[in-house]
């Protein structure tokens, strides 16, 4: 993945389709965060401590990992889920929204024209990162990282549909 990324502009557009997930109760259970160009090496470095401070024997690869996780694409956009406690509407459902968002925010970038990654991982689950950028009983539902495609793309395999679907019977 390389630049260009989306403008501003474009960006706005993503995160307006984004925002256009199923939403029982209209609870809006999901946040974005766009972390910026300009503070992507802060963010590099959050993430390094926050790695270091929950993994007691980190080793060189994964921290190198850690160091460049913010450069990847000209775009990155973290998905918090916020779901809001005590109410009719079930935490899964507003779980499954937040991760609605994730997929709908992929899915736009390529309709118009880009390349997008939804990742998850350690930094998906440190404590300490949900905390930089969220707020108390936030979860990271993913990372997604938007930009150009830097060659052609090989798409991975993919489940034959028989093994998947079936039609209810009764």
């Amino acid at each position: 993945m390389t630049g260009p990324g989306p403008t501003p502009g474009q960006l706005e557009r993503l995160l307006t389709v984004a925002t256009r997930v199923p939403d029982h109760g209209k609870l809006a259970p999901w946040r974005f965060v766009v972390v910026d160009p300009a503070e992507r090496a802060a963010f590099n470095i959050m993430l390094e401590a926050a790695y270091r401070a929950e993994v007691p024997e980190p080793n060189a690869a994964e921290v190198e990992k850690l160091r460049s996780f913010g450069g990847d694409a000209p775009c990155l956009v973290a998905v918090l889920s916020r779901v809001v406690p005590f109410n009719a509407i079930p935490e899964y459902e507003q779980t499954l929204s937040a991760g609605g968002a994730c997929a709908m925010l992929c899915a736009a970038a390529s309709a118009m024209g880009f390349v997008a990654g939804w990742i998850t991982g350690w930094a998906s689950r440190s404590p300490a990162v949900t905390a930089s950028l969220g707020k108390a009983g936030d979860r990271i539902a993913g990372f997604v990282f938007i930009g150009t495609a830097a060659c052609a793309l090989d798409d991975r395999p993919r489940p034959d549909l028989a093994t998947v679907v079936r039609h209810w019977d009764g």
